[in-house]
């Protein structure tokens, strides 16, 4: 085999998302170095040469949000190789999908200007750096998928949470009201999904609700079927 991988670089990119004040939101940050210096982009950087590239992860998402591995789903998105994605050369990326629940305004890293959670239905992916109009619309629709199939919500809540701050978690990922009673019938009978901690919210609004905490599920069963929408013509 040749040397075909001579002057190859290595990067990581975080699709961060949370959920702040029932709205789907991702971390972009301003760059504030060439290429695209003053654009928006998903956090990342180059792989350090001792790094394997899931502690080159676990490293950005604590430069950029102060968060731990341990307190965020963490997870392997996609591979983006395309030879001129990256006008420095040719650079693969190695894109990861973090779900964290709200977090205070970040703190914008070395080479960029401003750091921001943004509403995902308000950003305009051709506007990004590089592909990452790309890379986030994967990492969105991961997360889209995996909340049918997997306890993936319980990510953007706190330790102990309600039904209901539940399916708002699903309302803002899928973008869709969903029936309350449904939704609670549908959680509490699905084996594993949730577990009661024996203990209730104040009640300062309205009736006390259950706290409950993610259970041992890893796969739902039956799955949590995002609701149908019409074709567009």
């Amino acid at each position: 085999m040749g040397d075909s991988a001579a002057g190859m670089a290595v990067t990581v990119d975080l699709v961060v998302l949370t959920i702040r004040r029932d709205v789907l939101c991702v971390l972009l940050v301003k760059r504030g170095v060439e290429p695209y210096a003053g654009r928006w982009a998903v956090p990342g950087g180059f792989v350090l040469p001792i790094e394997d590239l899931p502690d080159a992860a676990v490293r950005e998402l604590r430069e950029e949000t102060g968060v731990h591995e341990s307190a965020a789903h963490l997870e392997q998105l996609a591979s983006y190789g395309a030879p001129d994605r990256d006008p420095r050369g040719r650079i693969v990326t190695v894109a990861y999908l973090a779900l964290l629940p709200d977090l205070p305004t970040p703190r914008a890293g070395t080479d960029a200007v401003d750091a921001r959670w943004h509403p995902v239905s308000d950003v305009d992916g051709a506007t990004l750096a590089f592909d990452h109009g790309r890379i986030l619309t994967d990492g969105v629709e991961r997360a889209r998928a995996k909340l049918e199939y997997s306890p993936l919500a319980t990510a953007f809540c706190p330790d102990r949470f309600t039904i209901g701050a539940l399916r708002e978690v699903y309302e803002a990922v899928w973008g869709t009201a969903l029936d309350p009673r449904n939704f609670h019938r549908k959680v509490t009978t699905t084996p594993g999904f949730v577990v009661p901690t024996g203990r209730w919210t104040a009640g300062d609004r309205g009736r006390p609700a259950q706290l409950y905490r993610r259970g041992p599920a890893r796969l739902l069963h039956p799955p949590m079927l995002r609701p149908e929408r019409p074709n567009n013509p």
